[in-house]
């Protein structure tokens, strides 16, 4: 996040009816809380409305989570099974409401207190207000004006790798790999600005959150820059961690020997029903070729 804020958990979350349903989904629950913005009701429940509503993709979550993709999308299941989230699927992402969500319940004015309740006003919605902040003192010259277009922090601030680190090195293997199939294909300006650090951002993610083994990566590098279909089509980091799964799969069934044509088993009978068939076709008998 871009800031630290403090947000209300209720202490019934600890009880063991919740532990159970609940498990390791608990980080991408208390992610979804810390991102609600506002609270409406729906049928008698309250619902937290998760970014105003923006689509939010599960990579968003496994970034700043900093695992696994695939795990956050277990976990999610899990959150959408038990009732505690909706999700609402869209070209952009999902639209995600927390259920029964009392983040902003003390400044709600409780009914039976004798007076209306109230939505909770812009001063109390802590997340969107620190993150429309402009962060001044990060030289970042991003004023946040809309909740939709919100993007996590953890997305836009870029680490910077050392040239004699991990990820650089791959980076700068596979880009030297890419440039030779670019240069040979006549497209070698689509690669000619690539960003070295951009690059070796990708191969962390790929190596740390995508949880993929190094020595693969070097493998699926070194078969798709040789491969004639996917040589032309993977021309960065990038678009290699996004196909990686399925580049895997390619390379691995390219590798796997051809299994050789069982030759077919003699059957003595064979010769036989040959052997009436040139008598019915009005053949001499004795001229018959009964070699195998």
């Amino acid at each position: 996040m871009s800031d630290n804020f403090f947000f209300p958990v209720f202490t019934g979350l600890l009880e063991p009816e919740h532990v159970e349903k609940i498990g390791s989904a608990l980080w991408e629950f208390l992610w979804l809380i810390s991102k609600v913005t506002k609270e409406v009701v729906e049928n008698d429940e309250t619902i937290g409305i998760v970014l105003g509503g923006r689509p939010v993709k599960n990579i968003e979550m496994s970034e700043s989570l900093g695992y696994s993709l695939a795990k956050v999308e277990r976990n999610i299941s899990t959150l959408k099974k038990q009732g505690y989230i909706t999700t609402k699927r869209t070209p952009y992402g999902n639209i995600f409401k927390v259920k029964n969500s009392k983040k902003f319940y003390k400044n709600r004015t409780l009914k039976n207190d004798g007076s209306e309740s109230r939505e909770p006003s812009d001063l109390d919605r802590e997340p969107s207000v620190l993150e429309e902040r402009t962060l001044k003192n990060e030289g970042c010259n991003k004023d946040i004006k809309d909740i939709k277009d919100i993007k996590d922090i953890n997305t836009t601030r870029q680490k910077k790798y050392d040239e004699d680190s991990t990820y650089f090195k791959m980076a700068i293997y596979f880009h030297e790999k890419v440039s030779a199939v670019a240069n040979e294909a006549g497209i070698s300006h689509l690669i000619k600005k690539s960003n070295m650090q951009t690059w070796a951002d990708d191969m962390r993610k790929l190596i740390e959150i995508d949880q993929v083994d190094k020595h693969q990566a070097k493998q699926v590098m070194d078969w798709v820059t040789e491969d004639s279909f996917w040589k032309t089509n993977v021309l960065s980091a990038k678009k290699l961690r996004e196909r990686f799964m399925e580049l895997a799969i390619k390379m691995n069934a390219d590798k796997k020997p051809s299994q050789p044509k069982q030759k077919p088993q003699y059957d003595p009978r064979d010769k036989e029903i040959a052997f009436q068939r040139w008598i019915q076709d009005g053949n001499d008998p004795d001229n018959f070729d009964w070699s195998d």
